[in-house]
């Protein structure tokens, strides 16, 4: 047996049993896939996947624990590639990130800075997504890091860690009624045409509940994953948007009146997300430390090695 079968297989099962997915995605023959497979089965003396004809129809029950092993064999065989980067260019290498428009835009840009201070040889390459794509994504090994605020707690294979607190605004024409109301309530933002983030973006979906509690129907008017593309909107007179509050922070926004929600809609929790048992190089924990104050290289460590599940911010 050897990597090549594993890989093989694991794609096949990636790839929903389409041998032909399979072959495409490592960039070889369907029938090389198919014969490795069959190697692989007959050296262990179980069938993989159930046939039906040349097409297979699904995994066994042995193919299940076959595909477990071989998980855990490619994810060491990562770590061997990661433990041999990281001792033959201890201060160099690529750092591979998957986030959300809104964290890509908003809070990397000061810890990638920081960081390149501290290794001027690293290179930092942004990958970004919805929630979903940044977990796959690190599992996928594209990105050593994900960082988002919805979805990343829901994969197994991953192990996340709350970074920070952060809560929705309101950012509407300074001439708005609704800016000189002293303390808003959702009847006050459901009569209002909206416009807010996707329904998988951004905590999207701690708005949705909160409407739905009172049982509002809220009136949107636009959705965009993108924090910039709501506030034009809103500048445009279109409605008044709910944006994540890392979005006018540190974005002067003069012309647009900003009111904090967290009374109404609560606190969103950004959370960075490793593979579990991933090998990290050293600038992976440095930039981890850079993006919060409860993030330790020790912390990250222990959660990787099982030993952590989660703490409280």
């Amino acid at each position: 047996m050897n990597l090549h079968q594993f890989r093989f297989v694991q794609e096949a099962a990636r790839r929903n049993l389409n041998l032909t997915e399979a072959a495409k995605a490592l960039h070889t023959s369907q029938p090389g896939v198919s014969k490795a497979i069959i190697e692989l089965e007959e050296e262990l003396g179980v069938e993989i996947f159930a046939r039906h004809g040349k097409r297979l129809k699904r995994i066994t029950e042995p193919g299940q624990h076959v595909l477990k092993s071989i998980e855990l064999i490619m994810r060491e065989v990562g770590n061997l590639r990661r433990i041999g980067e990281q001792f033959s260019a201890q201060d160099s290498g690529t750092l591979s990130i998957a986030t959300t428009h809104t964290q890509a835009r908003y809070v990397l840009p000061v810890p990638v800075a920081r960081l390149r201070e501290a290794y001027p040889k690293v290179n930092v390459s942004l990958h970004q997504g919805a929630p979903d794509q940044v977990a796959r994504m690190v599992l996928d090994e594209v990105a050593e890091i994900g960082i988002a605020t919805e979805s990343l707690a829901d994969y197994a294979d991953l192990v996340t860690l709350p970074c920070y607190e952060w809560q929705h605004v309101l950012v509407l024409p300074p001439e708005h009624p609704l800016v000189q109301k002293e303390r808003l309530s959702l009847e006050d933002i459901a009569n209002e045409p909206l416009i807010t983030y996707h329904p998988s973006f951004t905590g999207r979906t701690r708005i949705d509940q909160a409407f739905a509690a009172k049982k509002l129907q809220p009136r949107i008017a636009l959705e965009a994953i993108d924090s910039d593309v709501i506030k034009t909107y809103v500048r445009l007179g279109l409605g008044v948007g709910i944006v994540a509050e890392m979005a006018v922070r540190d974005d002067p926004i003069g012309d647009l009146a900003v009111r904090p929600m967290g009374h109404l809609f609560g606190q969103n929790v950004a959370r960075v997300a490793f593979k579990r048992s991933a090998y990290l190089r050293n600038f992976v924990y440095k930039f981890a430390e850079l993006l919060s104050d409860r993030l330790s290289r020790e912390l990250i460590a222990k959660a990787l090695s099982g030993h952590v599940n989660d703490y409280e911010l």
